[in-house]
């Protein structure tokens, strides 16, 4: 009779220690799983794609994250992702859509297991909302007076343009208040970057000392060409080195050394009637 009884005592604490260290366990991955959420940018305008992704530190089995993004509080989407094994996440959204008509903060909120939160905001611009700037700002060419280039920028504002004839190049300054894009059309006759057979051949490109690549618009010979160079936010000084820039002193220079070829051969002519 004490034994059985001794034996009922054992199982009871055996089931009672197991229950407390499964209740430890599950209480310790409670406290010690994370979760982070970014996006791959902070500002977003309408038909940008938003990347999201983040990271769990404990890995849960198949349990997959769920992803909402909301707009002053208004649920705009939902997704659940799949989490890979090493606890990382990634998740694309087109920023476009019925739901996508105002402009402000936007925030995502990751979800995993039970409680585990992290969030992120970022800002969002329908078009309607997106300044967009055409104009010509006509630039100072010194003697020979000024030139117009057009152009149109987006995320940021032209302060000023100017000629640097020692590298051959028109620096845009701008002030940029987001990531952008600026358009511009350089007329032929006051700059641009050509092979000694004459043929098109590309422009230097220098953002803050810088060299990036900038996309060129239009085929076959016309009077300007048109370049598009996107830039960051607080990126200030743009760069255009082509091969020439205002050539107004090739004629001027031909026409002194034409000048000076006369007035050499005068002198030598006189010298040689005075000699006989």
């Amino acid at each position: 009779m004490r034994i059985e009884k001794f034996v009922d005592f054992r199982i009871f604490y055996g089931i009672i220690v197991l229950l407390a260290i499964s209740t430890g366990t599950v209480n310790a991955v409670a406290q010690t799983l994370e979760v982070s959420v970014q996006t791959d940018d902070n500002n977003y305008d309408e038909g940008d794609t938003i990347v999201i992704s983040g990271n769990v530190s404990i890995v849960v089995g198949n349990t997959p994250i769920t992803l909402q993004l909301f707009s002053e509080g208004n649920l705009i989407d939902i997704a659940q992702v799949i989490v890979a094994q090493d606890g990382s996440y990634s998740h694309t959204v087109i920023a476009e859509g019925p739901l996508w008509k105002k402009s402000g903060n936007y925030t995502v909120r990751a979800s995993y297991g039970d409680g585990n939160i992290a969030e992120a905001e970022f800002s969002y611009s329908p078009k309607s909302a997106v300044i967009l700037t055409t104009e010509n700002f006509d630039v100072d060419a010194g003697s020979s007076g000024t030139f117009d280039v057009k152009y149109t920028i987006k995320g940021g504002t032209v302060k000023d343009m100017l000629i640097d004839e020692e590298i051959f190049a028109l620096i845009v300054q701008i002030e940029s208040t987001d990531e952008g894009v600026i358009t511009l059309e350089l007329p032929r006759e006051f700059i641009g970057a050509e092979k000694q057979d004459g043929k098109d051949d590309k422009f230097i490109i220098l953002i803050d000392a810088i060299e990036v690549d900038y996309d060129e618009s239009g085929s076959g010979y016309t009077e300007s060409r048109t370049i598009t160079i996107n830039f960051e936010r607080g990126d200030s000084d743009i760069e255009i080195i082509g091969t020439y820039v205002i050539p107004e002193f090739g004629a001027i220079t031909m026409m002194i050394l034409i000048v000076g070829i006369m007035v050499t051969v005068l002198v030598a002519r006189n010298k040689f009637q005075i000699n006989i």
